[in-house]
């Protein structure tokens, strides 16, 4: 009998609910506080370099457990990881808003993104358990909405919440939702046992392979664009570190009986190309969120809240784009959809490239519109292409690799565009600073405008310093959009590569 054939079909769908809600609550987490770590900072007492350990720490802490994730659900079952993932989230959830100093606050944070970060693969693997034919499509649009949901509506909601009431709701929002995910998921999510056996013989060395690999590389992705990279002996270290480790990893994950990552997987053509599809949506989900914030706040002016207004209409084109998608998916090959929603994702970097320092919602409004649509025309369809033709037996193991090539791509994409605004800001700075000299008429006459005095001269030089220093500011982001653009143009063609996904043939071996 199927481990699902207890449940009936409104069962099943409140159960799979539940383990989107807690999915998403994991997720939102990622960028909740990209907004309000100044206020966080000014109510623990921390600097600019501490604070933003705050975010560091979750991504993490996140990242290396997300790709254990199958192996874990093998050897305490799927309900009670979940349970106890939901559990462990709302309690640190509560620490966190409880912090007392910054100290306390990252080791809260790293717990939180640890212990949590097992409810976002679960939940692809259960969705395919669950349902079947066009049920699949609609869960899998579901699925792929809230992986890029959830990061792009963190700023905007916590800007709110800190806005009108105070960062410590940044985490107890958390209590009530994981409190319920914690009960109800055990309660129907019954679709396989635990296997308490596979710790005895478990690659632990894998995992500490894994964990000290994929913590490094975070470390040095998130930590470089800020000490310059390997110019600095702390980033020199962690990268070599993350080097050997990753080749270790490698090299056990192929040759190990039972290893905790099916890297063999990527043998099969439609799962690596999915997996570079999946990293790539990384790199434009999280490298927009973290750019266009920070367009607002540094050469707009904006506070918390106008960013989160200014950004939310990307969330609202891609909730608007979910019937479409899922009408499409029942009528067209998933394979041209995704090309298409790739495409889209393109193009709206393509009007994000003209940007000027007096944009501001209302010329985002196309540009992030595109993005809305191309994310769930683009996420959605990779899940099904990627995960939809793996037995249920591998595909357990392979989630959790496919959700780590997202989170992966989105630290990349975040360290490259940090560096790209880091190094062409300066070189967009001395490159104009070379044209404002005495034979630039334009200058001339903007300089006898603003000075008249010793005085008002040195007033008028800092705000010609100030007025290049915006402009160059402002060439960077469109700098950053390009390379994003980039990516997205060889993602869009590689797709006829891929396949037309077959569902797996044959009972389940996870069948009990």
């Amino acid at each position: 009998m199927s481990p699902v054939a207890h449940l009936t079909p409104g069962q099943k769908v409140f159960a799979f609910a539940s383990m989107c809600l807690g999915m998403f609550i994991a997720l939102l987490d990622i960028q909740i506080v990209s907004a309000s770590l100044r206020d966080i900072g000014g109510g623990l007492s921390a600097g600019v370099d501490d604070v933003a350990w705050v975010q560091t720490a979750y991504l993490i802490a996140e990242i290396v457990v997300i790709p254990l994730s199958g192996w874990l659900t093998r050897v305490f079952s799927t309900r009670w990881l979940f349970a106890v993932s939901a559990a462990g989230f709302t309690v640190t959830s509560l620490l966190c808003g409880a912090a007392w100093d910054i100290q306390s606050m990252i080791v809260f944070r790293a717990a939180q993104g640890f212990i949590g970060g097992s409810m976002i693969p679960t939940v692809f693997t259960t969705a395919f358990v669950f349902f079947e034919g066009k049920q699949r499509v609609i869960a899998a649009a579901t699925i792929g909405a809230i992986a890029s949901l959830a990061p792009t509506l963190g700023p905007t909601l916590g800007g709110w919440i800190t806005d009108h009431y105070s960062w410590h709701w940044l985490f107890f929002i958390n209590l009530v939702p994981g409190t319920f995910v914690a009960i109800a998921v055990p309660a129907l999510v019954k679709i396989d046992e635990a296997d308490l056996s596979l710790l005895k013989k478990g690659d632990w060395a894998g995992i500490a392979l894994i964990a000290i690999f994929l913590g490094c590389l975070e470390y040095t992705l998130e930590e470089g664009p800020r000490w310059n990279w390997l110019e600095d002996s702390t980033i020199r270290a962690t990268a070599w570190t993350s080097l050997v480790a990753g080749t270790l990893f490698v090299w056990r994950g192929l040759t190990a009986e039972h290893p905790v990552v099916d890297l063999r997987a990527l043998k099969d053509r439609n799962f690596a190309l999915g997996c570079f599809f999946s990293f790539v949506t990384g790199i434009g989900l999280f490298g927009t969120i973290y750019l266009t914030p920070l367009f607002l706040g540094r050469v707009e002016g904006y506070s918390a809240f106008q960013i989160g207004k200014a950004v939310f209409s990307t969330g609202v084109f891609q909730i608007m784009s979910i019937p479409l998608y899922a009408m499409l998916a029942n009528r067209f090959d998933l394979r041209w959809i995704l090309m298409f929603g790739l495409a889209l994702f393109a193009v709206s970097m393509v009007e994000f490239m003209p940007i000027t320092h007096d944009w501001s919602s209302t010329e985002l409004l196309l540009p992030q519109a595109l993005r809305g649509m191309g994310q769930q025309m683009a996420v959605a369809p990779t899940v099904t292409l990627t995960l939809g033709g793996l037995p249920p037996a591998r595909l357990r193991l392979a989630s959790g690799l496919f959700n780590l090539m997202r989170n992966l791509g989105g630290a990349m994409g975040i360290a490259g565009c940090a560096t790209i605004l880091n190094d062409r800001t300066n070189l967009h700075f001395f490159r104009m600073a070379e044209h404002l000299t005495p034979a630039n008429e334009a200058m001339n006459g903007r300089w006898s405008d603003l000075s008249g005095n010793t005085d008002a001269s040195l007033v008028a030089l800092k705000q010609l310093w100030l007025l290049t220093f915006r402009e160059a500011q402002t060439l960077t982001y469109a700098d950053a959009f390009f390379c994003i653009l980039l990516c997205f143009v060889l993602a869009t063609a590689m797709v006829p590569l891929m396949r037309k996904v077959q569902p797996p043939t044959g009972p389940s071996a996870d069948a009990h």
